[in-house]
C-alpha cells in the first residue's frame, strides 16, 4: 500500500515509528583486568632467575633502569612533558640512599623511602617551573636543572666524592634476613619485588580517571580548562609522582650496587633514558620496560663482539624502530595484531 491509498483509507495502518539514530558508544574507563600475556611477562624474570643464574646482576639493572623509565613514561608518555633532566631526580635518590648508608643508616627499605622521599620534595618544587612552558621551554628548564645539579655534586667533592663517586657503602640486611651477597641474590628478590609494586601502582594510577585527564592534556591541553580540568595541577602531581619513581629507581640501583656516581646525575643517562623510552614505545607501560630489556641486552652483547662501536648498531635498530614501527616495540606489535585480526574478519 502506497502513501496515497494511506491517507484516503482510514483503515490503514498507520507507519511504524522510526527508529531512532543509533547512540555512540559511551566511553568508558578501562577496566584493569590483567591479560593472559601480562602473567607471562612478569613470569619471565623468575624463569631467568632458574635458565640465566649468571645473569642475575644484568637481570637486576634491568629491572632498576626500566623502574627508572616508567617514571619518564609516566610524564613524557602520558602527560606529554619533555624532559632530558630526568636524571636528576635518579641521582638524587641514588644519593639519598648512600650518604645515609655511608654515615650509619644502613638499613635499605628506610633508606629506598629516603631516596623517594628527597626526590620527591625536590620535584615538586621544580614542577612548578616546569609546568609554566611548552615543549621548548620543558625542555631546556629540565635540562637546566640537571646540569646545574650535576656540577653542584661535582663541586661538593666533600660530600658525595666528586669524580671518584661516593664509596664506603654498608647496606644491611634486607628485613633483617637476607644479606646482599656477591651473586646478586638478594638484590635480584629486592629489585623484582619493588618494581612490580611501584608498577601496580603506576597501573592503577594511568587507568584512573586521574589518568585519562593526563591524556586529555597529551592531546589537547587547551581544550581541558573547558571540563574544568586543572591543567597545571595536574601536570604538578604527577611530575612530582615520576620524580618519586625516578627517586626509588637510584635508591635502589646505589643499594645494590653499594656505590653512587656523579653518572647517574649526567646528562648520558637522560638521554639513554629516551632511547629507551623510544625503543619501547611511549604511553605504555610496557613499553618501559621492554625497551629498557632490549636496549640493556643489545648494549651488553653488541658491546661485548665490538666494544668501540656498539653505538653504531644501537642508533640503527633506534632508526629502524622510529621507521618501521609506529609506537616502538609494543605500539609496532600492537598494530601488526590489529591488522592481522581485520583480515581474519575480512575473510
Amino acid at each position: 500500500m502506497n502513501a496515497i491509498s494511506k491517507a484516503v483509507d482510514p483503515t490503514a495502518a498507520p507507519d511504524a515509528p522510526a527508529r531512532p539514530a543509533a547512540a555512540p558508544p559511551v566511553p568508558r574507563l578501562p577496566d584493569g583486568r590483567w591479560h593472559a600475556l601480562e602473567f607471562v611477562f612478569w613470569l619471565l624474570p623468575v624463569a631467568s632467575w632458574f635458565l640465566f643464574p649468571q645473569y642475575l646482576v644484568l637481570t637486576s639493572q634491568i629491572m632498576i633502569v626500566g623502574l627508572f623509565a616508567l617514571s619518564l613514561d609516566l610524564i613524557l608518555g602520558y602527560a606529554g612533558i619533555v624532559s632530558l633532566g630526568h636524571a636528576a631526580f635518579f641521582g638524587l635518590g641514588a644519593y639519598t640512599a648512600g650518604l645515609l648508608s655511608v654515615h650509619g643508616w644502613s638499613e635499605p627499605v628506610s633508606g629506598l623511602l629516603a631516596g623517594a622521599a628527597v626526590a620527591g620534595i625536590f620535584g615538586w618544587i621544580v614542577s612548578f617551573l616546569v609546568v609554566r612552558g611548552q615543549d621548548l621551554t620543558r625542555l631546556m628548564v629540565t635540562l637546566g636543572i640537571g646540569l646545574m645539579l650535576f656540577e653542584a655534586a661535582n663541586k661538593a667533592s666533600w660530600l658525595t666524592g666528586g669524580v671518584d663517586g661516593l664509596s664506603g657503602m654498608m647496606v644491611g640486611s634486607l628485613l633483617g634476613v637476607f644479606e646482599f651477597d656477591l651473586e646478586g641474590k638478594t638484590g635480584f628478590v629486592y629489585s623484582y619485588v619493588v618494581l612490580f609494586l611501584v608498577f601496580l601502582v603506576l597501573r592503577r594510577l594511568v587507568n584512573s580517571p586521574f589518568g585519562l585527564g593526563l591524556r586529555g592534556i597529551r592531546e589537547g591541553g587547551r581544550r581541558m580548562p573547558a571540563i574544568g580540568a586543572d591543567v597545571n595541577s595536574r601536570l604538578r602531581a604527577v611530575f612530582t609522582v615520576g620524580a618519586v619513581v625516578a627517586g626509588i629507581a637510584g635508591a635502589l640501583l646505589a643499594q645494590t650496587t653499594q656505590f653512587v656516581g656523579l653518572d647517574m646525575l649526567g646528562f648520558p643517562r637522560s638521554a639513554e633514558l629516551l632511547i629507551m623510552l623510544v625503543l619501547g614505545g611511549t604511553g605504555r607501560l610496557y613499553g618501559a620496560l621492554i625497551g629498557t630489556a632490549v636496549f640493556m641486552i643489545a648494549q651488553d652483547k653488541i658491546a661485548g663482539i665490538n666494544p668501540t662501536y656498539w653505538q653504531f648498531w644501537i642508533g640503527l635498530l633506534l632508526v629502524c624502530i622510529v621507521m618501521f614501527a609506529k609506537g616502538g616495540i609494543v605500539g609496532g606489535c600492537a598494530n601488526l595484531l590489529e591488522r592481522m585480526r581485520e583480515r581474519k574478519e575480512v575473510k
